[in-house]
């Protein structure tokens, strides 16, 4: 039971942001929010219902009316204010980030970084892309396809709010995003820039609740036309379903077991903190962590040992530390999910290496697990196939490249994958075989300009640059007699 003094600090969230002000909720669930390095409770959020969500919805077909039909440089000025506001608050979309999902500090100051800049990085590729087209006399318009609904994941929740909306707005389309249930004070925090920047009412309207209740009546309204979402294939798979009844345009990534092909020329004491750092990324809760390290028979047991000097760089811990490379679980239940994957792993053969079950000694409190290395897996476990979601690194063996491409390959998801080798060339034919939306050679690199989404199950369409804004577009053509 809480103290009078716990009492205190606990925040408590009842309201929405809809038509450009903060509403109190409809909705009457209340959900606990749980600090996931000590486990202590610090707020309680009020989630919102299908009437919250209907009246954002409403708020943003009004305003599309008028915001569909400004200019490029209107949306610019926009995209250029969202970013004045999300940098003057790096420090505070921090400080949440580390409180409530546990990001290690380095990794989530640069995610709101990243956050910042995603809103110059789309005014940018607003400016590139061309809007109207000619020939003849035909003319050819890209048109805002409307009303757009936005759902984000819990492990990047304020980096894809802004994500989403920076291609949205350069569209022209109007908004109503349900980010993670799991995420209310980063979103509180990315809400008092929203309002800092004084946007058009009803352009940017966010309800806070669950999927299967707000993602849900987003995804049935006949009056949004589109969706983006991030998360789980399951998901996804709804999505598209139940969205095929409106007709939804969608953009839907949905995850990853991402391949990290070591070629056989590869630097070992630069490729094996890189993987490590691939691998165990927001604490290996990322869609593009490389958690299959794919390395060559003959130099396994150099592998090894690299790895376990490397280790020593990647302790788990308090992710207010600089130094914590690993943070916790983002809650109790995936805490117990990363445990079951590593019992399947030992259960179907696999050996640790390093790491294993249970907490880190003196972790006991929060939602931590050790940073866990496989060897003697092979493709077909279940470690290797299903996204863990935790720092799991599984360690799969190739005899030559066209073995190792066809490991690589051997995965029902598609969207990330490395290569890391000193032959550059080599590299590059070794990428342009795998089957991603993008492939990072020598390196954990990005490119905000560059498409991102995934092949097969790890989803639909792309997201960033002129990819991303098409998304959100719908060609019309004007023909003259």
């Amino acid at each position: 039971m809480a103290t009078m003094t716990e009492k205190e600090t606990i925040k408590t969230l009842t309201t929405h942001y809809i038509d450009g002000a903060f509403v109190e909720s409809h909705g009457r669930e209340v959900m606990d929010i749980i600090n996931p390095t000590n486990g202590q409770l610090i707020a309680r959020v009020t989630l919102a219902d299908e009437e919250d969500a209907r009246r954002a919805i409403a708020a943003a077909k009004r305003a599309f009316a008028s915001f569909g039909r400004t200019t490029k440089e209107e949306r610019a000025k926009i995209l250029r204010r969202l970013h004045e506001v999300v940098s003057a608050h790096i420090d505070d979309l921090t400080a949440a980030m580390v409180e409530e999902y546990g990001g290690t500090i380095a990794f989530s100051r640069l995610l709101m970084e990243g956050a910042s800049n995603v809103f110059l990085s789309a005014e940018k590729a607003l400016q590139e892309l061309p809007l109207t087209r000619s020939w003849g006399k035909t003319t050819v318009t890209l048109e805002p396809v409307g009303v757009a609904g936005l759902i984000t994941p819990w492990n990047a929740n304020s980096f894809f709010l802004s994500a989403k909306l920076a291609s949205a707005v350069a569209a022209g389309c109007t908004t109503v995003i349900k980010p993670s249930e799991l995420s209310p004070l980063q979103t509180r925090v990315w809400l008092e820039c929203l309002q800092e920047a004084e946007l058009p009412n009803g352009l940017c309207n966010v309800v806070a609740g669950r999927g299967d209740v707000v993602g849900a009546e987003l995804v049935r309204s006949p009056d949004v036309a589109k969706i983006s979402f991030t998360g789980s294939v399951a998901v996804g798979q709804t999505i598209m379903r139940d969205g095929a009844a409106t007709m939804k345009r969608v953009t839907l990534e949905l995850g990853g077991k991402s391949p990290n092909v070591l070629l056989d020329d590869a630097d070992l004491d630069q490729a094996i903190p890189t993987a490590l750092a691939i691998a165990f990324m927001n604490s290996g809760q990322a869609c593009v962590a490389g958690t299959r390290l794919l390395v060559p028979r003959t130099r396994l047991d150099e592998v090894k040992r690299a790895i376990l000097d490397a280790i020593r760089a990647f302790p788990a811990g308090d992710p207010a530390d600089p130094k914590t490379a690993v943070g916790p679980m983002v809650s109790q239940k995936q805490y117990e999910r990363v445990q079951s994957y590593i019992r399947k792993g030992i259960e179907e053969g696999a050996e640790v290496l390093v790491g294993g079950e249970g907490h880190p000694k003196g972790l006991e409190a929060g939602y931590f697990v050790k940073p866990t290395v496989f060897v003697n897996v092979k493709n077909e476990m279940t470690i290797a196939r299903e996204e863990i979601f935790g720092p799991v690194l599984c360690i799969i063996t190739y005899e030559n490249d066209e073995d190792a491409i066809r490991i690589a390959n051997d995965t029902t998801y598609g969207l990330h994958a490395y290569v890391s080798g000193t032959n550059v060339q080599r590299a590059r034919r070794v990428a342009s075989r795998l089957l991603a939306g993008r492939v990072a050679i020598n390196g954990m690199l990005d490119d905000q300009q560059a498409p991102f989404g995934g092949f097969k199950y790890s989803g639909v369409g792309r997201e960033f640059g002129t990819f991303g804004i098409e998304a959100f577009l719908e060609p019309r053509a004007i023909l003259e007699s």
